[in-house]
């Protein structure tokens, strides 16, 4: 007689069945996780384990695990759920119920038959737990015994049982340090009753998430746990799953809540900030409850105080503003997924790239979306203004002086505050280029955060710290109106209440699409290792330093690498770099192709939406790019064949149009094209020197000493690769070009190529080079300023403003071509390099220029050797 079957999957009746599957159908449930459990199911018996008995969270998975076709649950522990289905283990058992049959017993018939189980390891506390304090979160007795029971089972099997943690993320609220009064009625955030999970359930509907932590195979455990009696098993079992699935669920959520008035006095209490105010106050007891308090004080301005609240209000806000202005926001979910693990395995601090005050917002908003622990960020004080800055405080960020150099209890709190923070699990935020870049190109790294951080990383005994590189990319910048006119020498706009009011006119613009990549995960130990530093040993303070410079170039070359080509900076590419008036669309699209194409040989990340699933360029996008330049009046579009009938009536990119850029606007558009110019530095170099008047051929210890001269004086300009020598790199890339057949090496010549895709050798190599030309005339420009020192010694301040003003008469003049070469930061990088180069020096705050130039004629042949790259020169 065949053994009876003691259990079923569980059938809902059709009351129940319509009813939560209408809501547990919006679970964000991520394809990884159908694919893990079905790969373990094809292995051994698959086990799904939860943290804390709750019906609702074994509906929601009994749903979903049919829905997806995984293997179907015909057991779970504790719940009672005949009541709500008596005939839910066939009729026979509900009429007669077998006796002495135990759960222990049903686990074993459930696996037996080929099914899974849902096995909740802990039951929530009571109201009288709660209402006395006692510690929730009892083990079950009967899980003990199931555990048992599974442990028993896979020693009389080959096949294994796989234990899978499943965490249903209800909430993403932080947990809270003792109990509310609404506690007792509906249980805490970690320990929620059914009606807290609804509640949780409908409120954060669009966010809640199926999470499944990493699998426990009990075979191998019983193979590598040889000697252990069965409860330690039982125990090592449970504890291992209890870990896997809060880490999933922290992963989401967060360290727990604590009062920020209680943050603030434990770490003023921490060993390394009372050293300083000890130290600070000497001997008087007085002086050191003094300094005290001003620590206080400054975590006081200092400290970040995310609320559920402010950022559910963000969310609801930014969803509708980035919707409204922007396209979409375009990420790979590989990316997110990099992030999460590394998340879950030790402390984030994420740096991200920092062109817009929009950066601060954007990873926060994917994070809050891929329901990842938002980050607190670091923020310039300029941003604590009334009433952005108790938005942004409550939204997570903290507040830094913009200086504090020399002032020791500062930079011990922020150090104490910063160290308190990765301790405590919070991603952290920062932006090391310090300030907003207005070209569009990165900023040289600012290594003060970064050291801070670095320090917590080699002194800290726990958890590894992970340095995330990010790429923020847009295709246009919401402040570029205010950038240009920075960039033409105006004083930066002081942020403030009536600025963000007036900001508000950008929600009747298209800003096109935001685009956001990661790079490499980095760590303090790889980078000393790299440098041959064990960064087990105290390092030495030139030790130390050197693995913060070298983290720090290596997140922004990171940075650079992973950026993206999106269809603003690609048009905005093809558009600056020919040398007509106008440019008809048909050929636009054609010069962004060929563009295109040379990036995507070199591996560069390519946005979704610029190319087609084959890989090509997507017309379209480039059509879209050029409408959005125009509706921000940055270029326009003439129609000759139609007499100019379409000028000004909606649509007006597309074929038969012909685009001239407004002169006065090529600095906005310039900066759209400096987010992808890097990728075209060593190529336009070499184009440049090769092209030097009369031009080719030219010998080739020739072209390499003027691109060594180039690269010296664009030091500060562009980033520079630092992973081989000089010369190697200058043969890689006359390498590259050689075999794209844009260059011939003949003999110890270099030559023109004949060409390739459509283009003769010596029209890619006037492309190439006129991609850096705006930069060769700024430099230009910057030594003709120089004239002014012949008077006396300046501030930089007022050197760069005479060199604009000159600027501006050389380009009404004809001298220069490109308007966007006269620019206040090409100018200042211009001056660096020239201090380098010994033609200028700094004495009191002022530049004046060095002893050998101190003439007309020196500084005009300053100004002619920078020339020479551009245009011959007479004698």
């Amino acid at each position: 007689m065949p053994k009876r079957e003691l259990t079923r999957p569980y059938e809902p009746n059709a009351a129940l069945r319509k009813f939560y599957a209408r809501f547990f159908e919006s679970i964000q449930v991520d394809e990884a996780w159908v694919r893990e459990v079905r790969r373990l199911a094809a292995q051994g018996s698959v086990i799904y384990v939860l943290r804390n008995l709750n019906f609702i969270d074994f509906l929601a998975l009994d749903h979903l695990t049919k829905h997806h076709g995984l293997p179907q649950i015909r057991f779970v522990n504790d719940l009672g759920l005949w009541i709500l289905n008596p005939m839910g283990k066939g009729w026979l058992n509900a009429i007669l119920p077998p006796r002495g049959v135990t759960p222990a017993d049903e686990l074993e018939d459930a696996i037996e038959h080929g099914g899974s189980a849902a096995l909740f390891l802990k039951r929530p506390p009571g109201v009288l737990d709660l209402a006395t304090g006692a510690s929730g979160g009892r083990g079950l007795k009967e899980g003990d015994e199931l555990m048992r029971t599974l442990i028993d089972l896979q020693r009389s099997r080959k096949k294994p049982i796989l234990l899978v943690p499943q965490v249903f993320v209800w909430t993403k609220a932080p947990d809270t340090r003792g109990t509310h009064p609404l506690d007792v009625l509906l249980g805490p955030r970690e320990w929620p009753s059914p009606m807290r999970t609804v509640g949780q359930f409908l409120y954060n509907y669009k966010h809640v998430a199926l999470k499944v932590g990493e699998p426990f195979n009990l075979a191998e455990f019983l193979h590598t746990s040889n000697g252990a009696s069965d409860a330690v098993r039982v125990r090592q079992v449970t504890y291992a799953m209890l870990r896997r699935l809060e880490r999933e669920r922290r992963s989401v959520t967060g360290p727990a809540e604590k009062p920020p008035d209680r943050v603030r006095l434990e770490i003023v209490r921490s060993p390394r900030l009372r050293a300083v105010v000890e130290e600070l106050a000497g001997e008087r007891p007085a002086d050191r409850h003094l300094i005290t308090a001003k620590a206080l004080n400054i975590l006081r301005e200092l400290q970040a105080a995310p609320d559920a609240g402010t950022i559910k209000g963000l969310e609801m806000l930014f969803h509708r503003v980035f919707h409204r202005i922007y396209a979409g926001i375009e990420y790979d979910k590989a990316d997110i997924e990099r992030i999460r693990e590394a998340g879950k395995r030790g402390a984030l601090v994420l740096l991200p790239s920092h062109k817009s005050h929009i950066d601060y917002l954007i990873l926060s908003y994917v994070f809050n979306e891929e329901n990842l622990k938002l980050p607190l960020i670091a923020a310039g004080d300029n941003l604590n203004f009334f009433p952005v800055g108790a938005i942004l405080r409550r939204g997570g960020a903290f507040f830094i002086q913009r200086s504090f150099k020399g002032d020791r209890l500062y930079t011990a709190v922020l150090d104490a505050y910063l160290r308190r923070i990765l301790r405590d699990g919070y991603p952290v935020e920062l932006f090391l280029e310090g300030g907003r870049s207005r070209t569009g190109k990165l900023l040289p790294p600012k290594f003060g955060l970064l050291r801070m951080l670095v320090e917590a990383a080699l002194t800290s005994n726990s958890a590894p710290v992970f340095f995330v590189p990010v790429s923020i990319g847009y295709e246009r910048i919401v402040e570029a109106q205010s950038y240009e006119r920075e960039l033409i020498g105006g004083e930066k706009s002081k942020e403030n209440a009536k600025g963000f009011l007036k900001s508000t006119d950008v929600l009747r613009h298209r800003y096109g699409r935001i685009n956001l990549q990661v790079g490499q995960i980095l760590t303090v130990a790889d980078t000393a290792k790299e440098l041959d530093v064990d960064p087990e040993t105290k390092l030495s303070p030139s030790q130390a330093r050197a693995v913060v410079t070298r983290l720090g170039n290596r997140v922004m070359d990171e940075i650079n690498r992973v950026t993206a080509v999106a269809p603003g900076s690609l048009t905005a590419l093809a558009l600056l770099t020919h040398e007509r008036r106008g440019l008809p669309h048909e050929e636009l699209v054609e010069r962004a192709r060929k563009l295109l194409s040379v990036m995507q040989k070199l591996d560069v990340r390519v946005t979704p939406t610029v190319q087609t699933s084959s890989g090509g360029l997507r017309p379209e996008a480039i059509r879209e790019a050029v409408q959005m330049f125009i509706d921000a009046q940055l270029i326009e579009a003439h129609f000759p064949d139609e007499s100019e009938a379409r000028r000004g009536e909606g649509e007006q990119a597309g074929e038969g149009a012909i685009y001239t850029i407004v002169e006065n606007k090529r600095l906005a558009l310039d900066t759209s094209k400096n987010i992808v110019v890097h990728f075209f530095v060593e190529r336009g170099l070499v184009a440049i020197a090769l092209l030097v008047p009369p031009g080719p051929p030219v010998p080739l210890h020739v072209v390499r000493d003027r691109v060594q001269k180039l690269s010296r004086l664009f030091k500060y300009e562009f980033r520079f690769r630092a992973d081989a020598p000089f010369d190697e790199i200058f043969a890689q890339t006359v390498a590259a070009l050689s075999s794209s057949q844009k260059v011939e090496v003949i003999g110890d010549s270099l030559e023109c190529g004949p060409g390739a895709d459509g283009w003769t050798g010596r029209e890619w190599l006037e492309t190439y080079a006129s991609i850096l030309k705006n930069f060769v005339e700024g430099y230009r420009v910057a030594a003709r300023g120089l004239n002014a020192l012949l008077k006396g010694p300046l501030t930089e301040k007022d050197l760069v403003k005479r060199s604009l003003t000159v600027g501006n008469r050389m380009f009404y003049a004809g001298e220069i071509e490109r308007r966007e070469a006269v620019s206040k930061p090409l100018i200042q990088n211009a001056l660096n390099s020239f201090a380098d180069q010994g033609y200028i020096a700094q004495r009191e705050n002022k530049l004046e220029l060095s002893e050998s130039f101190r003439n007309p004629r020196a500084v005009r042949a300053i100004e002619s050797r920078i020339r020479g790259f551009l245009e011959e020169v007479p004698e």
